[in-house]
């Protein structure tokens, strides 16, 4: 259990250990969210990901995708595609 105090503008430092279990960095953006009567803490880059990965489930599958390497092969073709596109034109 780890313990902040509250400071007279609302302020609290998150102990070393909870930001490290967080991995937390400076810059990060905090998420609360009451859950189950409780206040949670949360990583909010790290739920936005997961968020979207969930939403993204079974995704691939709908696309005719069987595998993650056709998956890994189609981005890298897109990818040079892309590569391509922005520097043919800057011999």
């Amino acid at each position: 259990m780890e313990l902040a105090r509250l400071s007279s503008k609302g302020q609290i430092t998150v102990p070393i250990e909870i930001r490290k279990k967080l991995n937390l960095k400076e810059g990060d953006k905090v998420l609360f969210f009451e859950e189950d009567g409780k206040i949670v803490v949360a990583n909010a880059s790290l739920m936005a990901f997961k968020e979207l990965q969930s939403s993204m489930m079974g995704e691939a599958e709908k696309q005719g995708f069987k595998s993650d390497n056709e998956i890994n092969e189609y981005v890298k073709e897109i990818r040079k595609e892309l590569w391509e596109k922005k520097y043919e034109n800057n011999d």
